[in-house]
């Protein structure tokens, strides 16, 4: 199976970045395809609906990169309550050919409290363009927000958390991809 995960975060030490980077090594440890598409390192041009398709490489990656993925993760930091306006804008570029039928896991990372309605925000968004949203998320506030050397949450409540969700996520996209 092939998954995109697209990482929402224009911080170079984002920890949203960070537990997306967890995310693939442990989807990628179950067997899956995984292609991490960092909007920091492959920032997009702004989106203008007078032109869908401006010629940008790293647009033209990304929507090559969703057509072939069978499930996509949205990764986002909380700011203000919400989502970033880089993942916002990226999402802008895409539409149904991106993400119908396809299993969609949303993943936050807040520098107060576990960030809900970047999550929700995401998941409405998802709707919009067809896709299927996973019933499970993950979200760390600023009290887990540690890494440890391997590049793991430092937290194991958390880390057992986020292992539980990849399983049923993987699980999900296996199905829908049937």
């Amino acid at each position: 199976m092939h998954i995109t995960i697209l990482a929402g975060s224009n911080r170079k030490e984002s920890t949203s970045t960070r537990l997306c980077e967890y995310i693939q090594r442990q989807m990628e440890a179950k067997g899956c395809t995984v292609e991490l598409f960092d909007l920091y390192k492959k920032p997009l041009p702004f989106f203008n609906a007078d032109n869908r398709n401006p010629d940008d490489a790293n647009l033209q990656e990304l929507k090559l990169t969703m057509l072939k993925t069978d499930a996509v993760v949205l990764s986002t930091p909380d700011y203000h309550g919400g989502m970033t306006g880089v993942l916002k804008n990226a999402l802008d570029f895409l539409g149904f050919d991106h993400f119908d039928g396809k299993a969609v896991l949303s993943v936050s990372s807040s520098g107060g409290a576990v960030g809900v309605s970047p999550l929700q925000q995401l998941q409405v968004t998802v709707r919009n363009v067809h896709g299927i949203n996973c019933p499970e998320w993950i979200s760390i506030g600023a009290e887990f927000r540690q890494f440890d050397e391997e590049g793991a949450p430092a937290n194991e409540k958390l880390k057992q958390r986020t292992l539980k969700t990849i399983n049923y996520f993987i699980q999900m996209a296996a199905k829908l991809r049937a």
